[in-house]
């Protein structure tokens, strides 16, 4: 199995991280392209991002912090 292609890091309690989510959601739902939601507090390793939540990564590259731009998205998914 490979590796979801977008990755948004997230903090319950978020308001910018439930609207990156829904970006995330149907941008991917769009392309195809697969979708992991990953709850910073649950993981210590993700602690380098902790100020920057929302956190979304594309193929494994941080495409943004804090804002998801959905056309920056849909750019990098091509």
């Amino acid at each position: 199995m490979t590796s979801p292609r977008v990755v948004v890091i997230v903090r319950d309690g978020c308001h910018l991280c439930v609207d990156a989510v829904a970006i995330a959601e149907r941008v991917c739902a769009e392309h195809g392209a697969d979708l992991s939601v990953v709850d910073i507090d649950a993981d210590p390793a993700l602690a380098e991002h902790t100020d920057h939540v929302p956190v979304t990564f594309v193929d494994g590259r941080r495409l943004a912090i804090w804002f998801l731009d959905e056309a920056q998205l849909r750019a990098a998914l091509g």
